[in-house]
């Protein structure tokens, strides 16, 4: 039985580190295709499965607004692809930007709670105080795109070739749940 594995690489290399936690050392080498050969060896419903197609799927990161973790990611690509851990990288765009938002701070549910005046800062118009004006803040953000069309893209280019007769998709992003759910109605084995 032939195995496609779809890797959304961003969205893996975010959820280990919240597993493993941020100092550990050790996680970020990760080897996905030993990863997936031993998902898959625990399938006993996939029997004699190969992981035939490993994709990997993530964005070039800046190296203006991040020389450091543009020269990590640049070992860790080209030790995937040296090692043959990965049969494809597939790049989607990095983007950078500035946004507006309200100043907040983070409840211990994780939710945002705006920040109000308050002394030592207050706000005034016209000498009266505003007690429920909203601070707003430019910041710099930095952002992946495209990993999870090009998964879903991949995937469903596989199944639509007959590439594989199973698949392994490790992402968190639900909007992986459509091609998944319509790989799955095309290569009805691959459940």
């Amino acid at each position: 039985m032939r195995v496609g594995v779809y890797v959304d690489g961003f969205n893996l290399y975010y959820g280990a580190r919240s597993l493993a936690g941020r100092g550990t050392p050790g996680w970020r080498w990760l080897d996905l295709r030993a990863l997936a050969t031993d998902l898959v060896g625990r399938r006993s419903s996939w029997p004699d499965a190969d992981v035939s197609r490993v994709v990997y799927c993530t964005a070039r990161i800046d190296a203006v607004s991040n020389p450091s973790g543009q020269a990590d990611q640049d070992v860790y690509l080209k030790a995937l692809l040296a090692s043959a851990s990965v049969d494809h990288i597939e790049y989607g765009n990095y983007i950078s930007k500035v946004i507006k938002r309200p100043l907040a701070t983070q409840s211990s549910q994780h939710r945002p709670v705006l920040t109000r005046p308050q002394w030592p800062v207050t706000v005034q118009r016209n000498g009266l105080a505003m007690p429920d004006a909203t601070f707003m803040v430019s910041v710099a953000t930095y952002e992946e795109k495209g990993s999870d069309v090009n998964v879903a893209t991949h995937l469903l280019v596989d199944v639509l070739a007959g590439g594989f007769d199973a698949a392994v998709v490790m992402s968190n992003d639900s909007d992986l749940r459509w091609p998944v759910q319509e790989a799955r109605r095309r290569e009805p084995a691959a459940r």
